[in-house]
């Protein structure tokens, strides 16, 4: 009996890691070339499996796709998220570095993703919730609620294309130290607040 009860666990850890090793297949080739490119049979040569078992795992290509950016996703958002401690600006400058650090690391997945955004509908609505949660992130710290005024939340949305557009130019040249990045994004970030304050002095802001 107690050898029938440790097998489901034994079965769902070999599922798991399984899953694991197709993902992780998948996503590196992702990152190295456009979703187009790609075909299952390359995933799965990758992966040393056959079709099916990827198949079995993966309906479709788009399904690998969503699965390994979705993860990388949820990774970047647990980095960003601010920590507490410190004013509105420290928290942001850590969670900048933080994701930074994070694209530093991961730079063709990265921008992978930013370039998928434009041609697949299912990456776009990722990138966008994502920066939608981020958006909330910082406007909770900084005006303590999540609904602002409508000049504030378009300064905002601005700043966080302006930052994509910023790390995917750094991304490709690698000639600005990471350091200068955050300290440029900051600078920006500051500059868009104080615009929109200009547009509507109604805004409160706690910075610290």
């Amino acid at each position: 009996m107690p050898a029938m009860a440790r097998e489901p666990a034994y079965t769902r850890l070999h599922v798991d890691e399984r899953r694991r090793q197709l993902l992780d297949a998948g996503a590196a080739l992702f990152a190295r070339h456009a979703y187009e490119e790609i075909s299952m049979r390359q995933i799965a040569q990758a992966a040393g499996v056959s079709k099916p078992l990827l198949y079995h795992y993966f309906p479709s290509k788009n399904d690998l796709f969503m699965a390994a950016v979705t993860e990388a996703a949820s990774e970047l958002q647990d980095r960003i998220a601010p920590s507490g401690e410190g004013t509105p600006v420290e928290q942001l400058t850590a969670s900048l570095d933080s994701y930074l650090e994070w694209i530093e690391d991961n730079g063709e997945t990265w921008s992978k993703l930013m370039q998928s955004a434009a041609a697949l509908p299912q990456a776009r609505e990722l990138v966008e919730g994502f920066r939608a949660r981020t958006m909330d992130m910082v406007l909770a710290e900084l005006t303590g609620r999540r609904k602002p005024r409508p000049a504030l939340r378009t300064a905002i949305k601005g700043w966080l294309g302006y930052m994509d557009a910023a790390i995917l130019d750094w991304t490709q040249a690698r000639d600005l130290p990471r350091a200068k990045l955050r300290d440029l994004l900051l600078a920006a970030f500051v500059a868009t607040l104080f615009a929109a304050q200009q547009v509507d002095p109604k805004i409160k802001l706690s910075l610290g």
